[in-house]
């Protein structure tokens, strides 16, 4: 079936064609801003002291993951920092599934 639908030529009216046009455009823009929010993620850091906040745990549960190394992060100076994608991978891993009925 879909090998007939190949060599067919579809007549579309310019109205349809310009809204088709402007919903791809539409699409283009939210497929750019989502990668480039994703590049942002992947590079952005926040300081240790936010991330209790984050995960919904207590500041000794925090540091308890950090000493497991269950979530990796940066230490400088006395300074810790942990990159947001990281977090957000450690949440994925942990996910437990939805039962579907």
């Amino acid at each position: 079936m879909i090998d007939e639908l190949k060599n067919v030529m579809v007549l579309v009216n310019q109205t349809e064609l310009e809204k088709l046009n402007e919903r791809l455009g539409n699409l283009e823009k939210l497929l750019v801003a989502s990668m480039q929010k994703n590049v942002e993620d992947e590079f952005q850091w926040i300081e240790s002291t936010k991330v209790p906040a984050l995960l919904g745990v207590s500041r000794k549960t925090w540091q308890t993951y950090r000493d497991k190394r269950l979530i990796p992060f940066s230490q400088y100076a006395g300074k810790i920092h942990v990159r947001l994608s990281d977090l957000n991978d450690f949440m994925e891993k942990n996910k437990i599934p939805a039962i579907r009925n």
